[in-house]
């Protein structure tokens, strides 16, 4: 057997495979009908799709036409079948759009796309699965959620897709896309904390999104809780927790980041910003810890899942911060590194960490590296302080803004007398 032949015969198992993986979800689902009753079952699904392969090939040797032509003839048979059925209550849309699908995954395996072939299966396979749980979805969601749903893919797929990607403005520091991008990202934690808290409860909701937003976000998230706090008081404690949690998640990240583009900065960096991520992290067990025994379990989440006014607040803010940290680079130069540092903290830690990394492997000392590391961190903690202090309320400053403060003024000192 040529090695050409056995690829041939792996792909139709392929194809093959995935109209059987189909087939088994439809047969299971209607197991208990009588033999003969179905459309369709496992063994037809799996033709289907072999179908679907062996067409391809007799398109691929006679011409792209006829695989279309198969697809219209099967797609006429099925339309039949269905008409038919559906004067006795058998008949399933879901099935036949399901048919062919298979028929078109076995043709994509046949002609290169067996990766893409594999995985839109197993998607059809899941929501075939999942009627009975996205219907039950479908009634509890309420007419302001589709709208903030909508709202939001407007403002991501769309909007986001049109803005340029390129440096523009004075000093070339405003990048519109990346501007964007943070309206999206904040709006986006609005959103996953809504239903988290909806469907989730609020104490498992609010630590759920604190753990998903702190890797993407932190100021992002510490923006969206401070306002849950001022609508929802009475969860201020997991507020507070998951607006530590993910502060203190940016500590460990910055010193992994330097740490790899200059694995001499380990050392001098690992006690300042190592001290900073426990004295954020400790206050934030003992309010999640506070929070579990006093928040009740069925606390409303906010009014509206998306705080769109909020977020395009906090991106004029951002273009505001981006504006004067470039014109003091372009004032002061090289000799303002510090001060570089300590405005582009305000903004994010993670372009002059990347920046500050990068000259000490070209000349500049590592104990100014470090320090300036160090204070846009503590700048951007002191930042958040302010965002929770000023947006959040009076209990909900207290319990975040403290600890955030603290880290900040300790991270410093051990920087620049360690």
């Amino acid at each position: 057997m040529q090695s050409s032949d056995f690829h041939t015969i792996v792909l139709l198992a392929i194809a093959l495979s995935l109209g059987l993986l189909i087939g088994v979800e439809r047969g299971f689902k209607y197991r208990d009908q009588k033999e003969g009753s179905r459309i369709a079952g496992l063994r037809t699904y799996g033709l289907i799709s072999l179908l679907g392969a062996v067409s391809a090939m007799i398109a691929n040797q006679l011409g792209a036409f006829l695989l279309g032509v198969f697809f219209i003839g099967l797609a006429i048979a099925l339309t039949a079948s269905y008409v038919v059925n559906s004067t006795r209550d058998r008949a399933s849309l879901t099935s036949l759009i399901a048919s062919l699908l298979a028929f078109s995954f076995g043709a994509m395996v046949m002609v290169g796309y067996v990766v893409e072939a594999a995985s839109l299966a197993v998607i059809t396979t899941l929501l075939l699965s999942l009627k009975g749980e996205m219907h039950r979805w479908l009634w509890l969601i309420e007419k302001k959620e589709l709208w903030a749903a909508l709202e939001l893919l407007i403002i991501s797929v769309v909007i986001l897709s049109v803005i340029p990607n390129e440096d523009m403005g004075p000093w070339q520091a405003l990048n519109p896309y990346e501007i964007w991008w943070m309206v999206v990202l904040i709006s986006s934690i609005s959103f996953v904390s809504y239903f988290a808290m909806k469907f989730a409860g609020a104490k498992k909701g609010i630590m759920a999104t604190a753990l998903f937003a702190g890797f993407a976000s932190s100021t992002a998230l510490t923006l969206q809780f401070s306002r849950m706090a001022k609508q929802v008081p009475q969860a201020s404690p997991l507020l507070a927790a998951g607006v530590l949690f993910a502060c203190g998640t940016m500590y460990p990240r910055v010193l992994l980041v330097a740490s790899v583009i200059n694995p001499e900065l380990l050392q001098p960096l690992a006690l300042p910003t190592l001290t900073m991520a426990i004295l954020t992290y400790l206050p934030a067990l003992w309010f999640w810890h506070q929070g579990n025994q006093s928040v009740p379990e069925n606390v409303a989440p906010p009014a509206s899942p998306l705080s769109l006014w909020s977020a395009l607040a906090f991106g004029a803010l951002l273009t505001g911060i981006l504006l004067l940290s470039a014109g003091l680079q372009a004032t002061l130069g090289d000799a303002g590194v510090l001060l570089l540092a300590a405005a582009s903290g305000v903004a994010d830690v993670d372009p002059i960490n990347l920046s500050l990394s990068g000259m000490s492997r070209e000349g500049l000392s590592l104990d100014t590296a470090v320090l300036g590391i160090v204070i846009a961190a503590g700048v951007n903690g002191i930042l958040k302080a302010g965002l929770v202090s000023g947006i959040g309320g009076k209990v909900m400053g207290m319990k975040a803004s403290i600890p955030l403060i603290v880290a900040s003024i300790v991270g410093l000192l051990l920087a620049t007398y360690a």
